[in-house]
């Protein structure tokens, strides 16, 4: 099963920026689809942004214009980059792959947006 470890979480003001890392345990292109989707106190998970494996993406209506996935395929890694960040996006942001299968999340990561 694939394994899946985040980073790249914190505090950051409103209209801030912030990175997010995931890094898998395999090929990120054997994937199916990889992503983020993000929980806050009280609030059902939502899906953030996905990318299905030939490089497709899909994005939550909330953070639409404001929030990229990417993929670096020489490092596993997949990346969040959150820009114009509002109190709202504060979350656990978790890591998603579907593979072989199987689904897998990470440990989370916590985004804090706030003054």
């Amino acid at each position: 099963q694939v394994q899946l470890v985040e980073s790249g979480g914190g505090l950051v003001q409103p209209g801030g920026s912030l990175k997010l890392s995931c890094t898998a345990s395999i090929s990120i292109f054997s994937i199916l689809a990889m992503g983020w989707y993000r929980q806050a106190p009280g609030k059902e998970r939502e899906l953030v942004a996905v990318m299905h494996s030939g490089g497709a993406t899909d994005y939550g209506d909330s953070v639409k214009g404001r929030f990229t996935i990417s993929r670096d395929g020489t490092k596993n890694t997949m990346y969040l980059q959150m820009n114009s960040l509002k109190p709202e996006d504060t979350a656990v942001y978790y890591c998603n792959a579907v593979a072989g299968g199987m689904h897998a999340e990470g440990q989370g990561t916590q985004v804090t947006v706030s003054s």
